[in-house]
């Protein structure tokens, strides 16, 4: 998928013996988003902000060691040792003869690496470069940058697609506010950029700028444009759809104090397993503090600081828990940090309070299951069928104030809230709203500059293919049953010469929180990657008769 930036000039930092100012340059190709202002928590937003770069660098993936030079030194070798080992049992001669040509063919490997060994010096040079002079170059997505109303926030995505981070900045963050204008944009982000936040202090005056000149475009000064066209993967753009539909599913939620995330993350500073299981195991009995498990080594932390205020016994693991470094430069400044756990292997978010802002690290189920390809939530999330018209209309309502509950659309609207909350979570998946788990609302945040086809994602996953292929195959009969707030939803599925028997639970916003299924897949994965195919029609069939 082509992404087409245009920024005017580079994002800068200027600073001198009393003053900081930082300009960042948007994408002039977007509708008009800027904000002018001066920082009052300084140092709180380098921190912050320095802890989201950490998030766009990181890349936890296994890299294998590069053998590549070692091969081809081998290949070179064996025909020495080969010649050599023949010279041992031939005649005066032939060992003469074997001596000549190794000679020759060591002229030739010297003639080999003196043609190309300027070549290969030049693309070392090259590329170490851009590694430390200009490493945004080795980054596929500029951070994204949402101006609202009533807070700035940044979001960016981690290398390996398994980390989301968000800084959200109310405007208490700054002293004097010039102008802004609210919208969506991407913003030019370099390495550069990042070494010259370390610089920001509190004795200096900090002018934070998303420079509004950047959209007053001039034909005569056309060079001082620089475009970047990215032909971004999906699974980028899928990865951030699948974040926001996985802040809307229930969690177990509960507080950890800052001295707590100290111990968590220098045990695992200190400690590195050889071999798995590799999971933080977080038990938590109600009125108890909580307690986590270190395994392989089962030690186990109890936070006499953080009780317990949930209602029901839960142990919840969690894996790729490397990642939580990530947190550590928050640690000072954070007054408590706010974990959601969806479930064992499911994704998690950890937020930390900073007072004035909160920074939302989301983790997905483990480093390799990254948002994209294994964790199809947003197939959990409310589903119904909404006419295109009705969508608008609560686009068009939640665009008024730029953020707002479902509630309160529901009763603006006078819509059922199950209407609302698919409408919302269809543009969810478009890329044209997110979800604020701190407030618990939903904000307008265009991803790209024209709006994601919906149909290039219609199919997020081979599952939810099978599942339309399966509806229009047969006659699926869903029978439904409430019991209390939950509706139990049960049918026989035929798919090629086996028949499963599928059941699902959705509550009372209309998400799937639990279901099961005799199938290989849901026997392999449970929900841990989403719904299978089973599962998903057995849904969708139920929308059909919901009103």
């Amino acid at each position: 998928m082509i992404f087409d930036y245009k920024y005017k000039g580079n994002s800068k930092v200027n600073t001198d013996a009393n003053s900081v100012g930082m300009n960042f340059a948007p994408d002039v190709q977007r509708d008009p988003t800027f904000f002018v202002g001066k920082l009052h928590k300084k140092i709180a937003f380098r921190e912050a902000i320095s802890a989201l770069h950490d998030v766009v660098v990181s890349d936890l993936r296994f890299v294998p060691k590069d053998r590549e030079e070692y091969k081809t030194w081998l290949k070179e070798q064996e025909s020495l040792w080969l010649s050599e080992y023949m010279a041992e049992n031939q005649i005066e001669a032939t060992r003469q003869r074997i001596t000549a040509l190794r000679e020759e063919l060591q002229e030739v490997y010297k003639e080999k690496n003196k043609v190309l060994g300027p070549f290969n010096k030049a693309k070392k040079a090259y590329f170490d470069y851009l590694y430390q002079k200009d490493r945004d170059a080795w980054f596929v997505l500029d951070p994204v940058i949402t101006v609202h109303p009533d807070e700035v926030f940044f979001e960016c995505f981690s290398q390996d697609e398994s980390s989301y981070g968000k800084l959200s900045c109310n405007y208490n963050v700054f002293t004097q506010i010039d102008t802004f204008a609210c919208g969506t944009t991407n913003i030019d982000y370099s390495q550069s950029l990042y070494n010259e936040f370390q610089k920001i202090r509190d004795y200096k005056e900090t002018s934070f700028s998303i420079d509004p000149s950047g959209f007053e475009a001039s034909t005569t000064n056309e060079e001082t444009y620089k475009e970047v066209k990215i032909d971004l993967p999906d699974s980028w753009v899928r990865g951030f759809l699948q974040v926001s539909s996985a802040m809307t599913l229930p969690a177990v939620t509960f507080d950890l104090h800052p001295q707590d995330m100290y111990l968590l993350c220098s045990y695992l500073r200190r400690f590195k397993e050889q071999k798995g299981p590799r999971a933080l195991r977080f038990i938590l009995k109600p009125g108890q503090p909580i307690q986590v498990m270190f395994e392989p080594w089962n030690e186990i932390f109890t936070f006499y600081r953080s009780p317990y205020t949930g209602s029901q016994d839960k142990t919840i693991r969690i894996w790729g828990r490397r990642r939580l470094h990530i947190l550590e430069r928050l640690l000072p400044i954070a007054k408590t940090f706010t974990v959601h756990l969806l479930g064992n292997g499911l994704p998690s978010f950890f937020i930390a309070n900073l007072g004035d802002m909160t920074f939302t690290l989301g983790l997905s189920g483990w480093t390799a299951n990254d948002w994209s390809h294994s964790g199809n939530f947003d197939l959990m999330a409310p589903r119904s069928t909404v006419d295109k018209q009705t969508q608008e209309l609560v686009f068009t309502a939640l665009k008024k104030d730029w953020f707002a509950q479902p509630e309160q659309l529901s009763k603006t609207l006078g819509l059922d809230s199950h209407i609302v909350s698919s409408s919302l979570a269809a543009y969810t998946q478009a890329g044209r709203v997110v979800y604020d788990l701190h407030k618990g609302v939903y904000r307008v945040r265009e991803l790209s500059q024209e709006p994601l086809s919906v149909d290039a994602f219609r199919f997020g996953s081979p599952q939810e293919e099978k599942a339309d292929l399966l509806l229009k195959q047969q006659n699926i009969i869903a029978k439904g049953e409430v019991k209390g707030d939950m509706l139990h939803l049960s049918s026989k599925i035929k798919d090629g010469r086996q028949t499963y028997a599928v059941e699902a639970q959705i509550d009372k916003d209309n998400r799937m929180i639990s279901g099961s299924c005799q199938c290989d897949y849901f026997i392999a994965n449970g929900l841990r990657k989403g719904p299978c195919e089973h599962l998903l029609a057995l849904r969708m069939e139920a929308a059909k008769a919901m009103p």
